[in-house]
């Protein structure tokens, strides 16, 4: 991908472009498909303004309309979905899922969505996905990925909530499609840090029979230490493969988009991620 315009290879937009809507509002062909998903794609790449997009790629009046209809049709989950499908039927998806989240600050422009959209998009307790500490303004992109550090699940918080509370939501939304039967959802182990060293993340990994690796945080060692009986075994070596995750959100933050958030709202703040994600696992 060309970083001065964002050119997608013929590869990746080839599987892409299978994906987008033929028909526009009223029956009519979509036109430029192509030059206006490059033009989206330069704006999540650069973090610009949307009135900033070169001209080459269209109006941005086109690119803003496309990128926010297709957020709500579910046209970007739908690409993503069978991208991970694709690689799934091909047997390249290692189950072994690490979680993790990252922090993001929040530009002041995020701030200020209108309460009625507020309650429409709303996924979370608060409906944008803001949250506010002594830094400013933040959200929590809240993630698991394969073994080989590709997307599976994105969902988004208020900066100053704790990992643990969003497990549940992270793992439910795996959900990768098989030519037969029921789409795939749940891995066969989950590493990740401590925190998620909670007794309602075991309780809901043991209940959902999946595999986990977690380090114990240092006052449960203390506490365990002081019980009679045999040490809990804790497997270094499968867990060191937990850096996949470290590496999947480094290379998102390489879109400034999401490095910062500028979106009012949530759901085009994930649209980002999504199509971040598109392109990670296309591009891999």
């Amino acid at each position: 991908m060309s970083r001065r315009y964002a050119r997608l290879t013929e590869l990746v937009w080839t599987r892409i472009q299978e994906q987008l809507p033929r028909n526009g509002r009223r029956g009519g062909q979509w036109k430029n498909h192509r030059k206006i998903v490059e033009g989206i794609v330069w704006k999540v790449r650069t973090g610009a303004p949307w009135r900033d997009i070169p001209a080459v790629h269209g109006p941005w009046q086109t690119c803003y309309d496309r990128f926010v209809r297709w957020r709500r049709d579910g046209t970007w989950d739908r690409v993503l979905a069978h991208a991970q499908a694709q690689s799934d039927n091909r047997g390249d998806v290692p189950w072994e899922v690490c979680a993790d989240s990252t922090a993001v600050r929040a530009h002041q422009h995020a701030a200020g969505a209108r309460h009625q959209e507020r309650q429409a998009d709303a996924a979370q307790a608060h409906p944008e996905s803001l949250g506010r500490s002594r830094g400013g303004l933040s959200t929590k992109i809240h993630l698991a990925c394969d073994g080989r550090g590709r997307p599976l699940s994105i969902v988004l918080s208020p900066g100053q909530r704790h990992d643990s509370a969003f497990l549940g939501p992270v793992l439910q939304g795996i959900r990768v499609p098989r030519p037969r039967g029921r789409p795939r959802t749940r891995p066969d182990r989950v590493i990740a840090d401590k925190g998620y060293s909670y007794a309602r993340c075991q309780q809901l990994l043991r209940r959902r029979g999946i595999k986990h690796i977690i380090p114990q945080r240092r006052d449960q060692r203390l506490r365990r230490s002081q019980r009679p009986g045999r040490p809990l075994a804790f497997d270094t070596q499968t867990y060191a493969r937990r850096n996949v995750i470290e590496r999947c959100i480094n290379k998102l933050k390489q879109w400034r988009s999401i490095a910062t958030r500028y979106e009012k709202r949530a759901a085009n703040c994930r649209a980002m991620v999504v199509l971040a994600s598109i392109v990670l696992w296309l591009d891999s």
